[in-house]
């Protein structure tokens, strides 16, 4: 997806409206146009970028520096006790705009958002084998 084809960066833009909670010279925060609860909001960097693993650190440190506040705000706002926040990363972790954002759901005891987990227990020597895959990532 290119900058011009997403919808994110049409709203930064000024091209698509929305329902602005937080703007400054970095990141935007907005309502999400099809909520899983009532005050859920997107954070999202103003630049163009797909994923977090993508995301240079000044950027991200800039969208972490809203974070916190923005959330407790939110979750003030609803008068809800917790929340979620969520980023999903690519299309089979549920990306549906391709553009860096951050959800904050805010969340009542019983309200029937993100029900189940779906854990599970590793097989033996596979958390060892998938630690030292991962260790040898970092290094690269």
């Amino acid at each position: 997806m290119t900058q011009t084809d997403c919808i994110f960066c049409k709203i930064v833009a000024g091209h698509i409206p929305c329902y602005k909670i937080f703007e400054n010279d970095h990141v935007l925060a907005f309502l999400d146009i099809g909520p899983v609860s009532t005050g859920h909001t997107l954070l999202i960097p103003k630049n163009h970028i797909d994923r977090i693993d993508q995301c240079p650190p000044n950027i991200l440190a800039e969208t972490a520096k809203v974070l916190p506040q923005l959330a407790r705000s939110v979750a003030a706002a609803v008068d809800a006790p917790a929340y979620n926040i969520l980023c999903n990363n690519g299309s089979a972790a549920g990306q549906v705009v391709m553009h860096l954002h951050f959800h904050i759901i805010p969340r009542h005891e019983r309200d029937g958002v993100f029900t189940q987990w779906p854990s599970f227990k590793y097989p033996e020597g596979k958390a060892d084998m998938l630690c030292q895959k991962i260790n040898e990532n970092l290094k690269k």
